[in-house]
């Protein structure tokens, strides 16, 4: 096992790994445990009690945060002519199609978020081998597949995110950066983990939310209290 640097071991010191925390807790003791130089992101990890080999238990969708992300969202617009202005207006970072589509195939794909209008998706169908494990291939339950581009376009760079549960019922999310305070932290927290309470599936039987745990980039993980969650 990897010996871990001075700096990792004092922070993780300030937690108690015989106690869970309250989400408020975990939000203030998660501002003290940045230890990088740069702007740690700061990440949720939520254990569900589904199976995402069935579909009826797949949870996947978007939400906005009501303070961000913290981070600069590339994104891209493969639409036709007609939508392309809309999409530069709106502050796509790359709009186009074929020449796009000719990149990606290509192997570029150096963005975080690609929206495309319906009309479009015949062209990009065959782009599923390389976006998908990339979680990049637009779809519309996520909102990534719509008419209207400006809107998907501002929503995106302003702090809505897709996420998508893993094959182990696992979430992953980044709800903010380690220079977000922490009633900011807080927020976006509160406001992510009542979207997935809403988003139980029907068929998902016994404990929904098994475990949560809270990060900075670098630092180590605070474990959040189930009850303080279910109590939101």
């Amino acid at each position: 096992m990897a010996k871990r640097g001075k700096k990792y071991q004092q922070v993780a010191e300030l937690i108690d790994r015989d106690m869970e925390y309250t989400i408020e807790e975990a939000c203030d003791l998660i501002k003290k445990t940045s230890i990088a130089k740069f702007d740690e992101s700061v990440d949720l990890d939520l254990r569900l009690g589904v199976d995402p080999r069935h579909a009826d238990q797949m949870v996947r969708g978007t939400v906005s945060l009501p303070n961000g992300t913290g981070k600069a969202v590339r994104v891209l617009a493969l639409v036709n002519e007609a939508k392309q202005e809309e999409a530069k207006e709106a502050g796509a970072d790359y709009v186009g199609l074929d020449d796009y589509i000719s990149e990606i195939e290509a192997g570029w794909a150096d963005v975080d978020i690609i929206i495309a209008t319906p009309d479009v998706m015949g062209k990009i169908g065959r782009l599923g081998r390389q976006l998908g494990p990339r979680g990049l291939m637009p779809n519309p339950k996520s909102g990534t597949v719509t008419m209207d581009v400006a809107d998907a376009v501002k929503e995106f760079k302003s702090g809505k995110i897709d996420f998508r549960v893993d094959k182990a019922g696992i979430l992953h999310i980044s709800i903010g950066k380690a220079s977000f305070d922490a009633n900011q932290l807080r927020e976006n927290l509160l406001s992510f983990l009542q979207t997935i309470i809403k988003m139980r599936p029907a068929s998902a039987k016994g404990v929904y939310i098994k475990s949560a745990f809270l990060s900075t980039t670098m630092g180590p993980s605070i474990p959040i209290s189930r009850s303080s969650i279910t109590s939101i």
